[in-house]
C-alpha cells in the first residue's frame, strides 16, 4: 500500500486524507509526561507552565487544557491578549502576563482575573494606584532584573521601593527573575544571577519566588525556589546546549512525496543551481518548504549537506535549496516502495528531533517550534 502511513505504525485514525500534503502530529501524552518529569525534578516547588506564543506554536487552545489535566495550576503568557484567550479556556487557573502593564490596561487585568508581572517602578505605582481606587488589593508579580538587562527592576529601583508603603495597596503574589545562561550549566553567570536575586528579593515584602525556566530546573534544587516556569522542555525541546535531551518528543512533522524523478550526474537541483549531483540520482520532491517552517538554512549546496530526513528507517539528505513549498530529497538508496509518490517523509520526529533540526539550521529549538507553519494538517493525539 502506498501513502497510508502504515509502515511507521501511524494509528489508523490518523491515516492521511488523500488530499493531505503535510501533517503535524502533537502528542499530548508526551506533553503530560514531560510536565510530570519537570514537576518531579523541581519538587517540592510548584511547577507552572509557559504557554506563550500559542504554546510555542503547538496550539494553546489544545495544550493548556492538556497541561491543566496533568495537574498544572499556574500558567504564564507574554501578552494580555494571550492571557484573555487562556482565561476563556481555564476559568480557574492562575495566569501571569510577562509583558506587564501598559498604560490604561489595569482594568482589563482585573476584569479577567489576570496577574501582571510588573517590570518597573512605574508599573508598580500604576498597579498600586489602581488597586487603591478599586478598593481591592489585587495580586501581581514583580520581576527583578538579576543581570539580563531586559525587563525587570534594577537594584536602584528596588532600593527606592524597598521601604515604601506602596506595597500595602497590592498583593505581591510572586517575585521572579530570569536566567540568561541556564542553557550552559557551567556558565558562571548562573550562580551570579542567583546571588543577585537572593540579595534583591530580600529587600521586598515576603512572597513566593521563582527563578528557573526549563534549563534552570536542570541546574538543580538551588534554583527551584517556590515555583518553576518550564516552557521549551514541555514541548520536547532540549533546554541545554549539550548532552542528551531528557524530554520526550512531542511533535512529528511530515511531508508527502509529490513526484520522483531521475537526474544524471552533473545536473543541478533547485533554485540557484547550488547543488551539482555527483552520481545518477533519484530525487523525491516533497511538499514542504520554508512556508511550513523548513528554514532555507537547511538547504544543501556543493560541499555541504542539507538536513537529513527519514523515510521509514532510512535517512536521506535534502538536495539543493529549500523553496517556499517544496524540498528535494536524495532517495537513490531508499527502497522504491518507501520512496514512491504519496509516501511520507519525516522532517521532525523520533528520528530527527526539533533540537537536531535547530542545530543544523544554526538556531534554537524555540525558533523551530514557533515557526512551524499552519498549512500542515494538525493532528492532536493522546491526553
Amino acid at each position: 500500500m502506498t501513502g497510508t502511513g502504515s509502515r511507521d505504525n501511524t494509528p489508523k485514525e490518523l491515516m492521511a486524507d488523500p488530499a493531505e500534503t503535510a501533517t503535524l502530529t502533537i502528542d499530548f501524552d508526551a506533553l503530560a509526561a514531560n510536565y510530570r518529569q519537570l514537576r518531579d525534578l523541581a519538587a517540592p516547588a510548584e511547577c507552572g507552565a509557559v504557554v506563550k506564543a500559542d504554546a510555542y506554536g503547538l496550539g494553546m487552545a489544545q495544550a493548556a487544557p492538556a497541561l491543566s489535566k496533568a495537574g498544572c495550576r499556574t500558567f504564564f503568557v507574554a501578552t494580555l491578549g494571550e492571557a484573555k484567550s487562556l482565561r476563556s479556556l481555564l476559568p480557574d487557573a492562575v495566569i501571569y502576563v510577562f509583558g506587564g502593564l501598559l498604560p490604561g490596561s489595569a482594568e482589563a487585568f482585573r476584569a479577567s482575573h489576570l496577574r501582571p508581572v510588573l517590570n518597573s517602578a512605574e508599573e508598580i505605582q500604576e498597579w498600586a494606584d489602581f488597586c487603591s481606587r478599586a478598593g481591592d488589593k489585587l495580586p501581581c508579580a514583580v520581576h527583578i532584573d538579576s543581570g539580563m538587562n531586559r525587563l525587570g527592576l534594577s537594584s536602584t529601583d528596588i532600593d527606592a521601593l524597598a521601604n515604601s508603603d506602596i506595597w500595602s495597596a497590592l498583593t505581591l503574589s510572586l517575585v521572579m527573575s530570569h536566567l540568561a545562561c541556564a542553557d550552559d550549566p557551567s556558565h558562571a553567570k548562573n550562580a551570579e544571577q542567583r546571588a543577585i536575586f537572593e540579595t534583591l528579593r530580600a529587600k521586598l515584602p515576603d512572597a513566593p519566588t521563582s527563578l528557573a525556566n526549563s534549563a534552570g530546573i536542570l541546574l538543580g534544587p538551588d534554583f527551584a525556589y517556590d515555583l518553576v516556569r518550564p516552557g521549551i522542555a514541555l514541548y520536547g525541546g532540549h533546554p541545554q546546549r549539550r548532552g542528551a535531551n531528557p524530554f520526550a518528543s512531542v511533535v512529528t512533522l511530515k511531508g508527502r512525496i509529490l513526484q520522483v524523478r531521475d537526474a544524471e550526474a552533473g545536473e543541478t537541483v533547485g533554485y540557484g543551481a547550488t547543488r551539482t549531483l555527483q552520481r545518477p540520482t533519484r530525487v523525491a520532491v516533497v511538499s514542504v518548504g520554508y512556508a511550513d517552517g523548513i528554514f532555507r538554512a537547511l538547504s544543501s549546496r556543493d560541499g555541504e549537506d542539507g538536513l537529513v530526513v527519514h523515510l521509514g528507517p532510512h535517512a536521506a539528505p535534502i538536495l539543493g535549496r529549500v523553496s517556499m513549498d517544496l524540498i528535494a530529497v536524495d532517495v537513490t538508496d531508499i527502497p522504491p516502495d518507501l520512496s514512491a509518490r504519496g509516501e511520507w517523509v519525516e522532517l521532525i520526529g523520533p528520528k530527527t528531533s526539533a533540537h537536531d533540526f535547530a542545530v543544523h539550521a544554526g538556531t534554537i529549538d524555540y525558533e523551530v517550534l514557533t515557526n512551524l507553519g499552519r498549512r500542515a494538517s494538525r493532528h492532536y493525539i493522546g491526553g
